[in-house]
């Protein structure tokens, strides 16, 4: 299988022996990142930094003509005339003149800036708790800010290919500003807590049939049942919720209100998990039904721009097979999947990876990459020197493609295993 590895800008930008040494892996290319979000990261062997801070930001030089008028956009945003060209295009340009592809990689509904800068564009709670590293993706702004990033990463001359990750729902998992949220009910509230209730939301919800005060009343409930062990009833007595998606029967997606994914939950992410079944079915039903049909359209509209801006240039999503997850690889309907080359998925925990490539394989359309995603590096848990074994198990299970994370972060013992696997894929 070919594999790519995951690299930030930072890595090699300023290195002048980082390509050589990502080159030397045996690599079929890299996963760039061209806009993230915040992150503290190490990078082992550049020479001017061991540490690297940045807030949620693009890498490469934005348009500001492609901005104007929109209500979110890219910070530091500069004439023409005085755009030089970021740490993206200088990176990727020696990375390629190795002779290594170059996927960009952008982050669209995980972002720490632009939530706390325009809240109504952020996710908000059942409880009225507005999170500022989530965008929602029922919001207008939020649609316009992601379609507009994605054609403009599609259209870098300098990428062979674009990839997204949280392009879908994303919600209360954040891995960083020193969280303290596992104590919230375990994970079981994860999913609950994840549920939006913006303007936005709290509109489809009513134009759907159902009374948004009595959803979050519920949810609300749910949540401290959860915490508290008390009975949650307040949906019970509520009005009846109307609409397709309100029978309390089987879930978006096939999956019943309770139900449990198979395999991996999203890295980072929150899966449903025992959550759902403090929830009676009739608002599981439409808090499913209209989660997922905004997040058909949202994943629809990204993949249309990018292609829209770079016809034939693959388009990858970073996803999860229940189209209840949320995060970085959130959860998808087939139906979104018109147009996508291929699907990322997060395969960091070899136990359950082979489930989770099976669940995603059978869902998408014949012809889809899939590509899984192992964690290559020690000092963030995984285990480089079984990377042949989970790759065999992945494969077998329907992986057409791989995903190594992450080239940047890796020690110099890490990378002696890549380059080992690679050799032998």
């Amino acid at each position: 299988m070919r594999a790519w590895a995951n690299l930030y800008p930072w890595d090699v930008d300023g290195d002048p022996a980082a390509a050589g040494r990502i080159a030397g892996l045996g690599l079929t290319g890299v996963t760039l990142a061209a806009a993230y979000h915040a992150v503290r990261a190490v990078t082992p062997f550049h020479p001017g930094h061991r540490i690297v801070t940045r807030d949620a930001a693009v890498y490469y030089r934005a348009d500001p003509s492609r901005w104007r008028g929109t209500a979110l956009r890219p910070a530091r945003l500069r004439a023409a005339a005085s755009r030089p060209a970021g740490s993206f295009e200088r990176a990727a340009a020696v990375l390629r003149a190795r002779g290594l592809a170059v996927t960009a990689w952008a982050v669209l509904t995980h972002n720490d800036r632009l939530g706390a800068v325009v809240p109504s564009a952020a996710v908000r709670n059942a409880f009225g708790d507005t999170y500022p590293w989530a965008l929602c993706l029922a919001a207008p702004a939020v649609r316009e800010y992601a379609v507009t990033l994605a054609g403009e990463v599609a259209a870098l001359p300098e990428a062979d290919a674009v990839e997204f990750e949280a392009c879908g729902w994303y919600g209360v998992e954040h891995l960083s500003a020193h969280d303290k949220t596992a104590g919230a009910a375990g994970g079981a509230a994860q999913w609950l807590l994840s549920v939006c209730f913006c303007v936005a939301c709290q509109r489809e919800y009513a134009a759907a049939g159902a009374d948004p005060a009595w959803l979050a009343a519920s949810v609300r409930a749910a949540v401290d049942a959860l915490a508290g062990g008390a009975a949650a009833g307040p949906a019970a007595a509520g009005p009846a919720a109307a609409g397709p998606a309100a029978a309390g029967g089987a879930a978006a997606g096939g999956a019943a209100a309770g139900d449990a994914p198979a395999g991996d939950a999203p890295a980072g992410g929150a899966a449903p998990g025992p959550g759902m079944k403090a929830l009676p079915g009739a608002v599981a039903g439409v808090l499913d039904g209209v989660r997922a049909d905004l997040a058909t359209r949202f994943q629809r509209e990204v993949v249309a721009a990018a292609r829209d801006a770079a016809p034939g240039k693959p388009v990858y999503l970073h996803v999860h097979p229940d189209p209840r997850a949320t995060g970085a690889n959130p959860g998808y309907d087939p139906a979104a999947l018109a147009g996508v080359a291929g699907l990322v998925l997060s395969c960091w925990n070899p136990a359950t990876a082979p489930a989770l490539v099976t669940r995603a394989a059978a869902t998408a359309p014949q012809g889809t990459a899939v590509a899984a995603s192992l964690l290559a590096v020690a000092g963030l848990g995984g285990d480089p020197a079984t990377l042949p074994a989970q790759a065999a198990a992945v494969h077998a299970a329907g992986a057409t493609e791989l995903r190594l994370y992450h080239a940047g972060l890796a020690s110099a013992g890490d990378l002696a295993a890549i380059r080992a696997f690679c050799a032998r894929v």
